[in-house]
């Protein structure tokens, strides 16, 4: 399969509203993408989509092979991978429960263990703790973990189910720069477990090695799409931020800054 999610003119409306329109977009195999953009721009609204939460009100939409409206979406998603800071609602239910016993919960896309549980899950389970530099944290209960040691665990998880497609929304907010640094390692080595990426984010620095293409969105449209070197340019990104930024690139790794006059006007307009 080399097609790995397709959208062709894919529109989607709430409450009359487009939220995305005409949005034309291929995710191919061994690709992985960001997707960039303000909020409410529809990034997390085209996640859902990808994901079979939203259905598209026009246009077709195929992912894994499967066309909505002729797919079993409840089937599909299980081969779809979802780490989000909506999953903190379930904070509840995880903060006693050991981090093998959360890793393992995500053969079962279950927040808790109520199947059984066979002694190759554990092992399963054990290797990706280790594979992902989390041995550390074998014993340890959720509730004892910090921020980022509890994403990384999150994303050990949704790993656990061999997901084709893994989509991870602002793993990295609210996280400290040491924190966020190890998240992004856990992303990179993500490539060994050959799944599709798919990483939304506001800081464009975190778009480490792993990350091939970039998806640019602005008020539910594709402002650009494609290699990630030709995406990230100075003109594209000031387009899809509303306001005129620069880019460089450090160790591989792009760094946005905005421009003075932009910051310097901004300034001018606040009243103190």
């Amino acid at each position: 399969m080399n097609n790995i999610v397709t959208f062709k003119d894919v529109s989607w409306k709430r409450s009359g509203q487009d939220i995305l329109s005409h949005i034309d977009w291929e995710l191919k195999k061994d690709e992985h993408w960001a997707i960039l953009g303000l909020n409410g721009s529809g990034k997390t609204s085209l996640l859902n989509i990808v994901a079979g939460y939203h259905f598209p009100s026009t246009g077709k939409v195929t992912v894994l092979g499967n066309e909505f409206g002729k797919a079993n979406l409840p089937e599909l998603r299980k081969d779809i991978g979802f780490v989000s800071s909506s999953l903190e609602r379930f904070t509840h239910i995880l903060e006693n429960q050991t981090v093998e016993e959360i890793v393992v919960s995500g053969k079962f896309a279950s927040f808790g263990l109520y199947d059984k549980v066979y002694e190759k899950d554990w092992s399963k389970a054990d290797n990706l703790l280790s594979s992902l530099r989390l041995d550390y944290l074998r014993g340890k209960k959720y509730i004892l973990l910090s921020q980022g040691e509890r994403k990384r665990i999150l994303i050990a998880r949704a790993l656990m189910s061999n997901p084709s497609i893994l989509i991870l929304d602002e793993p990295c907010t609210g996280l400290d720069l040491l924190s966020r640094e190890e998240v992004l390692h856990v992303m990179n080595e993500i490539a060994k477990y050959n799944c599709h990426l798919l990483y939304v984010t506001h800081h464009i620095e975190e778009i480490t090695d792993i990350i091939s293409h970039v998806l640019l969105i602005r008020d539910g449209k594709i402002v650009a799409s494609g290699p990630k070197q030709e995406v990230l340019t100075d003109e594209l990104l000031s387009e899809t931020y509303k306001m005129p930024v620069k880019i460089r690139w450090e160790e591989n790794r792009p760094w946005i800054t905005i421009k003075n006059n932009i910051r310097m006007a901004n300034l001018e307009n606040i009243n103190i």
